[in-house]
């Protein structure tokens, strides 16, 4: 936890979106990669930089989306979470309707040399107070989902209270393996 202490958490701003484009990079690079995002590394690279300016600067407006970043003292960015509100009645990443407003959390990253320093949790405190704090309209959860084999994820999601809702999906990208909804409720 004291590695935690020397960093600042907070929201991006809009022009950090090199930071941003740079950040995903790498955590597209990390050999667990492809059991936590549905993108490759090619993927993002391909992206021209307007879509990164898009990107944060709609995470700095924090209106549907945010996304916090941990800030080492020398200014390096030690990890990532975004969180993005669905609606109810809109459709999700998997084509199903929404059924309750929800915040939807995603592109969670912590460097290696970071895992464990509680560098991911304060990064889901800092989310999750961004969730609780909406006014309109006021959600009564957030959910992610965690690929099967990816059990030091599970067991990070688990230890912050997020509980397995029951509800498994194909993984987009690769039908065969299986994603698991895990819920937190509003306190």
């Amino acid at each position: 936890m004291e590695q935690q202490k020397q960093h600042v958490i907070r929201a991006v701003r809009a022009d950090e979106w090199e930071k941003v484009r740079g950040l995903r990079l790498d955590a597209l690079r990390d050999p667990v990669a492809s059991l936590a995002f549905l993108e490759t590394y090619e993927q993002a690279a391909a992206k021209p930089d307007e879509f990164w300016q898009e990107r944060a600067a709609g995470a700095a407006e924090g209106v549907d989306v945010a996304q916090i970043i941990a800030e080492a003292p020398d200014g390096r960015w030690d990890g990532s979470v975004s969180v993005f509100i669905e609606d109810v009645g809109t459709s999700d990443f998997l084509g199903q309707v929404v059924d309750v407003d929800q915040a939807h959390v995603v592109g969670v990253f912590v460097r290696p040399g970071q895992r464990g320093s509680g560098l991911t949790d304060a990064l889901f405190e800092a989310a999750l107070e961004w969730v609780w704090a909406r006014q309109e309209p006021v959600l009564g959860r957030a959910r992610l989902f965690v690929h099967e084999e990816n059990e030091r994820a599970a067991g990070f999601y688990r230890r912050f209270g997020f509980r397995a809702s029951g509800l498994v999906v194909p993984k987009p990208d690769d039908p065969s393996a299986k994603e698991h909804e895990y819920v937190i409720s509003r306190p």
